[in-house]
């Protein structure tokens, strides 16, 4: 009799917690039209699957990536009381979606706007926005803190090709080197997209460069490492993430340095890797940052229902485990940590930097 007791007490406490669970209402606000569709569809492919694996219930909205669809998806977001939102691509489409969604006390997990003011200012809109993702100055801020790093002992240059891009990446690592006391030998605008950059490299040859970070493309800065091994010049070049742009005709020189994301599906969970592999979906892009997602939105709803704090409490300064490894929010709602880290061309592929 107390075996069965304790059995039919434990099979309570299971339906307890499984209607607990069908009882979070998850809304995915994601570009289901228009030229992001593609992009739209990893979000809900990844929350999808992360909702079964969960046990909760999503409620997949087409933002379109516009400000009208932004609004509109906020209000059947509020009509159907969800919980909290996850998605959104668009500046145009969260930015109209915030007031409506901040009026009904629902917060947003966006996954991929990187828009800076969106958190910066938060303290003023006040704005329920956490972001599972990079801000836009994580890329550059993140280039000039591993590279003084790396290069405070070697003699450096640093270069871009003149655009807005370029010249913003490249300004913040020479801005971090002169903090940190270091001079490059080298600093200059180069012409991009040309069939050879011969000249470029006799001048980073003649200043005594043996590393250099370009702000540019990838192509032009694998004509640059083809073209400084052409002239022995034992230059090895850095960029950022332009670099995971498909190659092309000229490959990247073994050693080329990249900062970027990581590829989430060689650093995510196995066992959810193969959970895509069963359904025939490829867990690139957005699918594993969405899926991660929801196991956030999940646990934070859980815990802010069994506690009585507010959600955007549960959401803010602590750790969650996720797909993709421990996510963290800080105060305004970025990530507490810089997602961007480095990676060498070993002749095939872009492994992981090991750290100093």
């Amino acid at each position: 009799m107390r075996h069965i007791t304790t059995t039919i007490a434990a099979l309570f406490w299971l339906s307890l917690a499984a209607s607990a669970n069908a009882d979070i209402l998850v809304g995915v606000a994601t570009p289901l039209s228009g030229p992001s569709a593609i992009l739209g569809q990893q979000i809900e492919n990844g929350a999808g699957l992360a909702a079964e694996a969960q046990g909760v219930t999503v409620k997949s909205v087409d933002d379109a990536c516009t400000a009208d669809g932004g609004a509109a998806a906020a209000r059947q977001f509020v009509d159907a009381k969800v919980s909290i939102v996850v998605g959104f691509l668009c500046t145009d489409a969260i930015e109209a979606a915030l007031p409506i969604l901040k009026d009904a006390d629902i917060p947003v997990i966006t996954i991929g706007v990187r828009t800076e003011s969106l958190t910066d200012r938060r303290a003023k809109t006040g704005w329920p926005v956490y972001r599972l993702g990079p801000r836009g100055d994580d890329e550059r801020n993140a280039a000039a803190a591993i590279l003084t790093r790396h290069w405070q002992n070697e003699l450096f240059a640093i270069i871009d090709d003149g655009t807005i891009y370029g010249r913003e990446i490249a300004e913040t690592f020479r801005s971090a080197a002169e903090r940190a006391a270091l001079k490059p030998t080298f600093v200059d605008t180069f012409r991009p997209q040309l069939d050879n950059q011969i000249g470029l490299i006799g001048r980073l040859k003649k200043a005594g460069a043996t590393k250099v970070f370009a702000g540019g493309d990838g192509d032009d800065i694998a004509i640059m490492g083809r073209d400084a091994a052409q002239l022995d010049a034992g230059i090895t070049f850095a960029g950022g993430e332009a670099l995971r742009a498909p190659r092309g005709d000229v490959p990247y020189a073994v050693d080329t340095l990249m900062i970027a994301l990581p590829e989430w599906a060689e650093v995510a969970d196995p066992k959810v890797v193969q959970t895509f592999g069963a359904r025939n979906i490829v867990p690139d892009g957005y699918t594993l940052p969405a899926y991660a997602g929801v196991e956030i939105a999940k646990a934070a709803t859980a815990d802010a229902e069994s506690s009585g704090k507010p959600l955007a409490e549960a959401l803010t300064g602590h750790d969650f485990a996720t797909a993709i490894g421990t996510i963290r929010f800080d105060e305004k709602g970025d990530l507490s940590q810089n997602p961007f880290r480095a990676f060498r061309f070993d002749g095939t592929h872009f492994v992981p930097l090991e750290e100093k």
